[in-house]
């Protein structure tokens, strides 16, 4: 292979945008690789979150990879989004890749804290039903008791 063909390989293509997972990590800090700030960031934040609070910017043209690891990171696939710069821009209404990053972050973590807030509504709502499954469970025990006193002449 030619050295120029590897070095226009190597050479980053503006019209594409990459986007990794680890960007909107909050459990990491800024150097360890996060992007935005801990208001737009979650814990361990999957591919498939990140398609969609894309989608809730307004980005249309994106390519999915996943089991894709950062060259910082080669130990882990983490996967990877990429966006068209052009459309991302636009969409977003932002100037450069860090306000497109806080865009989908902020959207990220709104989805996150949706998805937490209804988890908890449907942990009290099963939190009611074991109470009537435990009372139930000791009306019949009684039953049973008292079933075996009237057997046994007691």
């Amino acid at each position: 292979m030619h050295p120029l063909d590897v070095l226009s390989r190597m050479t980053r293509d503006p019209t594409k945008m990459k986007i990794w997972t680890r960007y909107f990590d909050s459990k990491l800090s800024r150097s360890e690789g996060r992007r935005v700030p801990k208001e737009a960031s979650i814990p361990n934040p999957s591919l498939e979150g990140i398609v969609w609070a894309s989608r809730d910017a307004g980005i249309s043209k994106m390519k999915r990879e996943e089991n894709v690891s950062h060259p910082s990171r080669p130990y882990s696939k983490e996967g990877m989004l990429i966006l068209q710069t052009k459309d991302a821009l636009q969409a977003t209404r932002a100037e450069s890749k860090e306000g497109v990053l806080q865009s989908i972050g902020l959207r990220l973590r709104k989805n996150f804290n949706e998805a937490k807030s209804d988890q908890k509504q449907n942990n009290n709502k099963n939190t009611g039903s074991r109470q009537k499954l435990s009372q139930r469970k000791s009306f019949k025990n009684k039953s049973k008791s008292s079933n075996r006193r009237s057997k046994f002449g007691r």
